[in-house]
């Protein structure tokens, strides 16, 4: 079931059907390639290394809201092998209004942007990603919800990334196909969190 959102673009369903929003074009559901956990979604760009996720994760209860997106990112960049001194840097974490949200259901939220060196397929080789987050808190149900951008900003010429030919036919994304995601995500079945 796609439901249209406010500027007239089709939302997709996310978790079956649980949640929705409007993903970007250009994107490939790794889902249909790979198996993914059951609490996440992923989206990759078809031309491109960009790739959003979206992660329904545990509530950080002894994290206060204001540090949450950092802790969030934090843990991202050990997961990235990106947390040496030098591999990551938060550089603006703002709060959202809850008014620029369709999520409704949210306590509070927050948009991060950072950068993470990290390695693909752990290569040796590491790319300058742009990170974009946002966090959505929903204490309620004990759950964050975590909408991450990966936007590469410098791919090194040792990276399997850069093997392409380079031509790009597709668009690459931008922060604003994230903000509309971020911004069109809707739950429309609790049951999802447990």
């Amino acid at each position: 079931m796609q439901s249209i959102s406010d500027n007239g673009t089709e939302a997709r369903p996310l978790f079956g059907g649980a949640l929705s929003a409007v993903v970007p074009h250009s994107a490939s559901d790794i889902s249909e390639v790979r198996e993914i956990p059951d609490n996440q979604e992923v989206f990759v760009h078809k031309q491109t290394d960009q790739s959003i996720m979206v992660d329904l994760l545990e509530y950080q209860a002894h994290v206060q809201d204001i540090e949450a997106a950092r802790y969030h990112f934090e843990d991202l960049a050990g997961s990235n092998e990106a947390s040496s001194p030098g591999s990551s840097e938060v550089v603006h974490v703002e709060p959202l209004s809850k008014s620029q949200l369709s999520l409704q259901e949210c306590s509070c939220a927050f948009l991060l942007t950072g950068t993470q060196r990290v390695s693909k397929f752990n290569e040796e080789a590491k790319n300058t990603v742009n990170i974009h987050l946002g966090l959505l808190r929903l204490p309620q149900f004990s759950t964050d919800i975590l909408v991450t951008f990966n936007d590469p900003s410098s791919i090194s010429p040792l990276s399997s990334s850069a093997a392409g030919d380079g031509v790009v036919i597709a668009a690459p994304w931008t922060v604003q196909d994230f903000l509309q995601l971020l911004q069109s995500l809707r739950l429309l079945d609790a049951g999802v969190f447990g």
